[in-house]
């Protein structure tokens, strides 16, 4: 299985050489094989990438990322047929009943409150927030129609990073987030193509112009993963580094996570994770659903 998370900065000149990524800096050349590359992040907008290339990288299924001039992702490379199966999972996906979707958009939401409680928790935050989140846990409803999920957040961003923070403000905290979950996001979306299926057709996230409702459904259980980096390693700083990014980058290649009392690569975390959402959603039965704990172990 590809495993390598390849970070570019400086070279501006990347094509194709016998299945290999060639990365041209100045004069010199790396070859890296395609095979063994997962994510694929281009931090330098006066790239050029061969048309051989980018179908080689779609090909093997690589996340590929493309950033701006702000460093911050801006577009993804997908392949136009991820799977053999792919019209047959996209009538089922079609399918989905109703009450399935609002059952797992339920278990979704009670699973990231129950992460952002553990982040607290490992961070030793106030004990009042967390026993108010834990009872938002036992308040969540089919397809959350109170907002329990809005009203934890923003007791738990607060908690977290202080009494004056404001999701998407532009900060170096917010830039962190956003960046991480870019990051985990894509490598949702190049999963959700490689299983066929389609990413704009999703659970409870519909926006029209979203192109990767699904992934958005499927991220929210692994944002507190990126909440606990940026806290421990970019709270108190003002500027958004390179340092920060190819750290948050390095969660994807460099961590496993839990999941049913054992520990995996995220990667592998997010396929389990999405096939038991299918099975919830094929069958209705809640008992079907697992997900990953915030628990984090180098590999």
């Amino acid at each position: 299985m590809s495993h390598r998370v390849i970070y570019i900065e400086k070279s501006e000149c990347l094509r194709l050489y016998l299945d290999n990524l060639k990365v041209v800096i100045d004069e010199d050349e790396l070859l890296i094989p395609v095979s063994d590359i997962q994510i694929l992040v281009i931090d330098n907008y006066k790239a050029t990438l061969s048309i051989q290339l980018m179908n080689k990288l779609t090909e093997n299924n690589v996340c590929v990322i493309f950033c701006g001039i702000d460093h911050l992702p801006k577009s993804y490379l997908l392949p136009m047929n991820g799977n053999f199966a792919q019209s047959g999972n996209i009538n089922k996906q079609i399918a989905w009943k109703d009450e399935n979707k609002r059952l797992v958009h339920q278990l979704i939401i009670k699973a990231k409150i129950n992460n952002q409680v553990e982040i607290l928790r490992k961070l030793n935050k106030s004990y009042n927030t967390v026993i108010k989140l834990k009872q938002f846990i036992d308040e969540v409803q089919l397809a959350d129609e109170t907002n329990r999920e809005g009203l934890a957040a923003k007791m738990y961003f607060k908690e977290l990073f202080g009494t004056d923070f404001v999701r998407m403000n532009e900060d170096v905290i917010n830039a962190g987030l956003n960046y991480g979950y870019s990051v985990i996001r894509s490598l949702i979306c190049s999963i959700i193509c490689a299983k066929g299926y389609l990413g704009n057709f999703g659970i409870f996230h519909r926006g029209k112009q979203n192109m990767f409702n699904l992934a958005d459904d499927i991220i929210e259980v692994f944002r507190p993963i990126i909440d606990e980096y940026v806290y421990l390693n970019m709270k108190d700083d003002i500027i958004f580094k390179q340092k920060h990014r190819e750290g948050l980058i390095r969660l994807c290649s460099d961590k496993k996570i839990e999941i049913c009392n054992q520990q995996h690569t995220i990667t592998n975390a997010i396929y389990l994770y999405i096939e038991a959402i299918l099975k919830v959603l094929e069958t209705g039965d809640s008992k079907s659903f697992i997900f990953p704990l915030p628990y984090l172990y180098d590999i």
